[in-house]
């Protein structure tokens, strides 16, 4: 009988893993099928095959499954696993950034000749990687199912969906809005690692001919399913993103998720929810199994400093700053004034640029897309009050889980206040 129920669960969790893939890249399609269909007559070159990766992953996760690593091994085994990965990945990271100083070094002539070691050293490092790397993510992913277990997210004691992410280069997104008005109207995924030379005449191809505003961005990481993360050797950041990907599988099964490209409120909640959630269970799991690598609690930057710029001043904030920026630009368009708008932005970049914060450009389809991820009170949301909305309904809320059942259930902007309101203290408690 045991056996029994144990088959029908597996064949339960498969079911409910299909249906996750069938849904998300349903969804993808969607947000391609309208305003996006104009977009693509630039970018189908370069566009992300969503399809033959997906396949690829899901087949590298049924060998990890087979093995089930976390159940042989000790807690501090597992453990070790992760912070042996970690290093390994730290010094593939240092060996791909010597290299690329030698063929950046101007007196340097035959750089291909002195990174011959290096680039050996690197395919060495590179197969260690792909040995060790499925061996960490599923540790991961048995240690945050174990915490999301513990907060009330499970059914039958397993996260639905399971917790389920591969490490792979990252596709970047082709962000489109109108320049009139911040709203993202197309978001579709390109091959990673394009040259900038490639991205900077597509953008401006885009533009051109729709008259619109286009950004190309890099994203740490992607909620279709197995999700798709970053290779980093930031565990903090590794777990937060793993957990705020599984955020949006778990939403992609409720109402919420489903409705994610409805409406720009609609993108704003989603993202603001799995930001909210993601940082609360990768607090829990370092707290747990890393504590000394539990960051202080405090706001994170949205757009963190160029690598091996200059650390920006302590008294300088981006956020407060991103903010102003925003809700100026959004005053500016609302008078008509686009070109001033404009104008105003590339002053901004350069400001930002001063004080140690390289973007590349600042533009509508910047702020519409990391304006959706409004879970601080101030950034590059402006006074939108999605965000606010969404923040002050977990603040009420007992605990995240009991958020979660409640948002996953809304369907509009309106919903969304409906519940605020309902959890509002009675006058004088």
């Amino acid at each position: 009988m045991l056996r029994t129920l144990a088959q029908v669960g597996r064949h339960a969790l498969r079911a409910a893993v299909w249906l996750l893939l069938i849904l998300s890249l349903r969804a993808g399609d969607l947000a391609i099928e309208d305003t996006a269909s104009r977009v693509r007559q630039y970018t189908r070159p370069w566009e992300f095959d969503y399809v033959s990766w997906t396949l690829g992953a899901l087949f590298n996760k049924e060998r990890q499954a087979v093995l089930d690593l976390p159940r042989y091994l000790a807690p501090a085994q597992q453990r070790q696993v992760v912070l042996d990965y970690l290093d390994l990945v730290r010094q593939l990271d240092r060996v791909e950034a010597d290299i690329a100083d030698f063929y950046a070094h101007p007196e340097v002539k035959n750089p291909e000749v002195l990174t011959a070691p290096l680039v050996a050293r690197r395919a060495r490092l590179l197969a260690e990687w792909q040995r060790q790397r499925l061996a960490a993510e599923a540790v991961l992913e048995h240690q945050i199912s174990t915490v999301i277990g513990d907060m009330g997210l499970s059914l039958g004691g397993q996260p639905l969906p399971p917790v389920l992410y591969h490490v792979t280069p990252l596709p970047m997104a082709l962000i489109v809005s109108p320049r009139t008005v911040i709203r993202q109207e197309a978001d579709i995924s390109l091959q990673p690692d394009l040259p900038l030379e490639t991205i900077t005449h597509l953008e401006q191809n885009v533009e051109r001919g729709l008259n619109v505003s286009a950004l190309v961005v890099p994203v740490g990481g992607i909620g279709v399913y197995p999700s798709m993360v970053m290779r980093s050797d930031d565990l903090a950041w590794l777990v937060e993103t793993v957990a705020h990907e599984w955020i949006h599988n778990y939403l992609t099964l409720r109402p919420l998720g489903m409705l994610y490209f409805a409406s720009p409120q609609m993108r704003t909640i989603n993202e603001t929810t799995a930001n909210l959630a993601g940082k609360e269970i990768a607090r829990a799991v370092l707290a747990r199994y890393y504590p000394e690598f539990l960051p202080p609690e405090q706001e994170n930057e949205a757009h963190p400093p160029a690598p091996g710029s200059s650390p920006p001043a302590r008294t300088f904030d981006f956020r407060a700053e991103m903010h102003t920026t925003r809700v100026t630009v959004d005053a500016l368009l609302a008078a008509g004034k686009v070109e001033e708008a404009e104008a105003y932005m590339e002053a901004r970049r350069r400001f930002f640029w001063e004080h140690g914060y390289h973007i590349r450009r600042l533009n509508q389809a910047y702020f519409a897309f990391y304006g959706a991820y409004a879970d601080t009170p101030v950034g590059p949301q402006g006074r939108d009050p999605v965000g606010e909305a969404v923040r002050t309904l977990r603040a009420r809320s007992p605990n995240l889980a009991a958020f979660l059942r409640r948002i996953a259930w809304v369907t509009s902007y309106a919903d969304l206040q409906r519940l605020v309101e309902e959890t509002a203290p009675e006058p004088g408690g």
